[in-house]
């Protein structure tokens, strides 16, 4: 059994029904914390669904500074709000960072080699690096300038290398350019000043765990603290000391095995006891619109709805997860979804200005529930990769 009403007040919470919840975005990727970003179009179009469908604008955000991707944690790409990348990182990512320091023997690759390919990126991106205004550089560009100062960058190594310096806050992806990917910038000028832990929280880790657990539950809630952990890779206990910093701003409950949500865990009959955060308000509101949360959605790959939350089968069963992450290898189809549950997966077919709906059923679909498939097609917003 799938929990629809958990997934019905999740799909309301993160904006991807009724009226326009975020205005910008920018705004919605400041809400979310961070937007699971390594399949590129997929993640521009994850922030244009719940900014009003126009990807234009989710362009005019990243050439303007406004948004960026970056390693701030679990050692994945993810789109944040520029003023939240430097802070985020530091809180997040020192772990991925050791561990894939641990790596470097086995790519062959020195401290010296890191220094040098710093030196390189600063020297070539600096002056395209001005905040808002300049183009970056592209990783070929970059791979090819490492290259001409004897740095070998086959075999994974100019990745590792790139990566590090984003963990590390010296680079960014900031610009949209046409050749379909978002260019390197230097950080200390595309980022806004001050930007970091020390400037945004005064160093003080807890405060700014508490407001990623603000930022999180507000968005993804119904959640619990588990769900963040494993989302953030922050240890629970520093959660649940920060937790209390914005319990005020946060509401709670517990979910029943339909996922509807109560006020004492008791009358949450076949839960599994776990206390859940959500933004104040959410419980009467998807009462209100319970009707609109179990309509049809299509999403692209790697969207929050999937990928946020510790445990997906809220959305589908084991054998339909199977299908939606074959062999459970990390690469997620896109999911068509209908009354709260994955009932499918999705694609195109046909050629340019010819694109078909090409849906994989996992369950039954109406012809009329088809047709309603095909609408959110034909208003689905692509990119040009």
């Amino acid at each position: 059994m799938t929990q629809r009403h958990l997934a019905g007040a999740r799909i309301l919470a993160q904006g991807l029904v009724g009226p326009v919840q975020f205005a910008t975005p920018l705004e919605a990727a400041r809400a979310f914390g961070a937007h699971q970003g390594q399949d590129l179009p997929g993640v521009l179009a994850s922030l244009a669904l719940r900014t009003g469908g126009d990807l234009t604008r989710v362009f005019a955000a990243l050439d303007s500074g406004l948004i960026v991707r970056g390693y701030p944690m679990r050692g994945t790409v993810f789109v944040v709000a520029a003023d939240t990348l430097a802070w985020l990182t530091e809180l997040c990512a020192d772990a991925p960072v050791r561990s894939a320091i641990g790596r470097r023997a086995g790519l062959g690759l020195e401290e010296e080699h890191f220094t040098t390919a710093r030196r390189v990126l600063e020297d070539l991106a600096g002056e395209h690096s001005e905040a808002g205004y300049g183009e970056g550089v592209l990783r070929s560009e970059l791979m090819a300038a490492w290259q001409d100062a004897g740095l070998a960058t086959g075999g994974g190594r100019g990745y590792h290398m790139l990566t590090h310096l984003i963990s590390t806050g010296v680079a960014a992806y900031g610009p949209w350019r046409d050749e379909g990917e978002t260019a390197v910038v230097l950080a200390k000028q595309w980022l806004p000043h001050g930007s970091d832990l020390e400037g945004t929280f005064g160093g003080d880790r807890t405060a700014a765990i508490a407001e990623l657990a603000l930022r999180y539950f507000t968005t993804h809630g119904p959640a619990s603290v588990r769900d963040l952990a494993w989302w953030s890779k922050l240890p629970m206990g520093r959660i649940r000391e920060a937790l209390p910093q914005v319990e005020d701003q946060l509401e709670s409950g517990w979910a029943d095995a339909t996922g509807a949500l109560h006020a004492d865990a008791a009358a949450a009959k076949g839960g599994d006891g776990e206390q859940l955060w959500f933004r104040p308000g959410l419980a009467d509101e998807y009462a209100e619109r319970q009707k609109e949360t179990m309509a049809e959605l299509l999403l692209p790959g790697f969207d929050e709805l999937v990928l946020g939350y510790r445990d997906r089968l809220f959305l589908m069963d084991p054998e339909r997860h199977q299908a939606l992450v074959p062999g459970n290898n990390g690469v997620f189809k896109r999911a068509a979804i209908r009354r709260g549950e994955v009932v499918g997966t999705w694609g195109r077919s046909g050629g340019a200005g010819k694109r078909k709906l090409a849906l994989q059923e996992l369950a039954d679909v109406s012809d009329a529930q088809r047709r309603r498939f095909e609408k959110l097609f034909r208003a689905f917003p692509y990119t040009v990769v």
